[in-house]
């Protein structure tokens, strides 16, 4: 794929954390070449964990839209928690609680919307 490639792309697993790899691999197979591979991937895998592990889990939606010098990477959870996704100060000896920090760093914008019954997460990487 060129830098220049557009399109919109998605990907529906089920919820299950092993799920996360696939979509891993899904995202570096739809954007092989492009300069946000990685990031787009690490993306993808820390809001697709977020999503089965904070909510009801019961499948994993990932969409990708690349247009030039952007691919938005947007995750929707199966819902079932009233309150939406945080960002914590995971401590040093801490396994988790990094996840969306790591993506607020990677991206330029984020934005969460939905509800109770499933929320979207996007991040837009410029690139």
């Amino acid at each position: 794929m060129s830098e220049a490639a557009s399109g919109v792309w998605g990907l529906i697993c089920p919820g299950s954390l092993k799920e996360v790899a696939r979509a891993r691999r899904w995202t570096r197979d739809v954007l092989r070449g492009h300069p946000c591979v990685d990031d787009a991937e690490l993306v993808v895998s820390e809001l697709g964990t977020n999503a089965l592990t904070h909510t009801a889990g019961d499948a994993l939606r990932v969409m990708l839209t690349v247009t030039e010098g952007r691919v938005a990477v947007a995750v929707t959870d199966s819902g079932g928690r009233p309150e939406g996704p945080r960002v914590t100060e995971a401590t040093e000896e801490a396994i988790h609680g990094r996840g969306l920090s790591i993506v607020m760093v990677l991206a330029s914008r984020l934005a969460v919307t939905g509800g109770e019954a499933g929320r979207t997460v996007t991040a837009e990487l410029l690139c």
